[in-house]
């Protein structure tokens, strides 16, 4: 891979044959009956990972909710996991479900979504979903039911409270193990910043109380009964973010590869934990960010010494279980901020840089497609390496041309794209965002 980009750099001007092609590729983009071909092309791939290019962009919502709909209904989909964080995309999972003392509607229980940046999950677009999955599971048995997980590792003080309250009702006895950890990370008050400056300056760290929390959860879990099936399963999950948080937060004051590639390794395990949860028949719907779900062995992340959800997925079922669709856009506007727990905004997102993959597309047809890659069906020159927009939750106009393109072999990086010429902004619920202890979602990196 890294003889191909000494030879193919990145903004190749693009030939008449690579657009072209591109053109030839194109499907329109215009009601549910266009994800047709995606649907077949997805078929009984057990993994269907679905990005976006930016975290406030509402057709990016719209469009992924549109096709989890049909790949429920039509495919048997078992769940949707998310990019967000356990305990709070539990409470959305116990609504879905129908769970007792679930939550009087969607918009209520997105406000579970109140740390920064509260509009990634607690918006209008995720709120028509949620209601939709609560009407599908009405009447089902508990095993038909579809779930809506969390992904992520941050909520190492949440999930240990959670474990907690677990011990507390279905084994006291074991609670010591518990009150060791929280002990050990009291002094540090949520704040995991403050934890992750502490390990570097001492040697000690709450690492082995995580571990021993863990270890303890799993030999106890069976005896959790609430939520049904889910009961067990939640105990020993929380547990495992807190083991894995501590290591993302050590890791992040170090290196920012390494606590990179323990977040999305943890996302990978918690896919795993999953998909095993629903049987051998079980088939998971992703939402991430398009540098989680693409594959990063075909961007300079590889460089890095980076890996992500995206590749761990094809490594671990194989290429052909797993679909990889991102998302991207030409123009528009987006929901975003200038700085960390600064106020969401709605931005002008600017035309896509030339030579860039959006630019390229928008050439093509300035309309919204869906392009899926097949092998034989691109001149050689899709195989350039193209700047790939990238928006997180902190973002700056006026400088995307120059620091929100991810160096790309599109084709190579994902199966499909759905391309959205000109995007509109997520319409957030406009929750104001708890005081910030625990770093905000995303945290550092924004993606």
């Amino acid at each position: 891979m890294a003889r191909l980009r000494r030879l193919i750099e990145p903004g190749t001007r693009a030939t008449p044959d690579l657009l072209a092609g591109l053109r030839a590729l194109a499907r329109p983009l215009r009601s549910t009956a266009d994800l047709d071909p995606l649907i077949e092309r997805i078929g009984d791939a057990r993994c269907a990972l679905l990005g976006e290019a930016t975290h406030g962009t509402r057709e990016f919502y719209t469009w992924r909710a549109e096709l989890s709909r049909r790949l429920i209904v039509e495919a048997g989909a078992s769940f949707i996991a998310v990019e967000g964080d356990w305990p709070d995309c539990y409470r959305v999972n116990r609504y879905v479900k129908g769970y007792a003392d679930a939550g009087s509607s969607a918009r209520a229980v997105l406000r579970a979504f109140d740390r920064w940046p509260t509009w990634m999950w607690a918006n209008e677009e995720v709120a028509d979903l949620i209601e939709w999955l609560r009407r599908y599971n009405e009447g089902r048995s508990e095993e038909q039911r579809v779930g809506f997980y969390g992904l992520d590792v941050y909520s190492l003080w949440d999930s240990l409270r959670e474990v907690m309250r677990y011990l507390e009702g279905a084994a006291p006895d074991a609670l010591p193990a518990a009150r060791r950890a929280l002990r050990c990370f009291e002094p540090y008050a949520d704040d995991a910043q403050g934890y992750a400056r502490a390990t570097v300056l001492v040697p000690e760290s709450c690492q082995a109380e995580a571990v021993r929390l863990l270890a303890e959860v799993r030999r106890r879990a069976p005896a959790f009964g609430a939520d049904g099936r889910d009961g067990h399963f939640v105990a020993e999950q929380n547990a495992l973010v807190v083991k894995n948080a501590e290591a993302y937060y050590r890791a992040m004051v170090l290196s920012d590869a390494e606590s990179w590639n323990v977040r999305d390794r943890h996302m990978a395990e918690t896919l795993d934990r999953l998909l095993e949860q629903h049987g051998p028949r079980g088939r998971a719907i992703v939402w991430a960010h398009n540098t989680h779900i693409g594959d990063s062995r075909f961007t300079d992340m590889a460089e890095r010494g980076e890996v992500n959800l995206g590749q761990l997925a094809r490594e671990r079922h194989g290429e052909e279980r797993v679909a990889l669709v991102a998302f991207g856009t030409h123009r528009g506007t987006v929901i975003a901020a200038r700085e960390w727990d600064a106020p969401m905004e709605v931005m002008r997102l600017p035309v896509g840089r030339p030579e860039s993959w959006e630019d390229l597309l928008h050439e093509t047809g300035g309309r919204d497609q869906l392009l899926i890659f097949e092998p034989g069906r691109l001149p050689q020159e899709s195989l350039a390496w193209r700047g790939h927009r990238a928006v997180g939750v902190v973002y700056h106009p006026e400088y995307d041309w120059y620091g929100n393109y991810v160096p790309t072999v599109l084709p190579r990086r994902y199966d499909a794209l759905l391309f959205v010429d000109e995007s509109q902004a997520v319409r957030p619920l406009h929750l104001a965002p708890r005081a910030e202890r625990e770093p905000p979602e995303t945290y550092p990196t924004g993606v």
